[in-house]
């Protein structure tokens, strides 16, 4: 069930443009991509600090961003090649 409604909420939050940053999946409205957020979060900054550096953001991009990559995950690994 959280698979689809989690779904939902990042389709609305993540955006692919093929003219944005090569086509990597981004926050809505911003070029701030995914990939720059979970290396932000892996690399220790909090949320808030996140927040704090980049205004245009709100804490629910932070969390979409891992909701993302955690759907891309299971996709990856439900895969028949993996």
């Amino acid at each position: 069930m959280c698979k689809e409604i989690c779904k939902m909420t990042v389709e609305d939050r993540i955006t692919i443009d093929p003219s944005v940053r090569g086509g990597k999946p981004c926050i809505k409205g911003t070029r701030i991509t995914v990939y720059d957020l979970l290396e932000y979060l892996a690399g220790g900054m909090s949320e808030e600090q996140i927040l704090s550096d980049f205004p245009s953001l709100v804490r629910e991009n932070v969390r979409e961003a891992l909701v993302f990559a955690a759907l891309r995950e299971r996709r990856l690994a439900s895969s028949p090649t993996a």
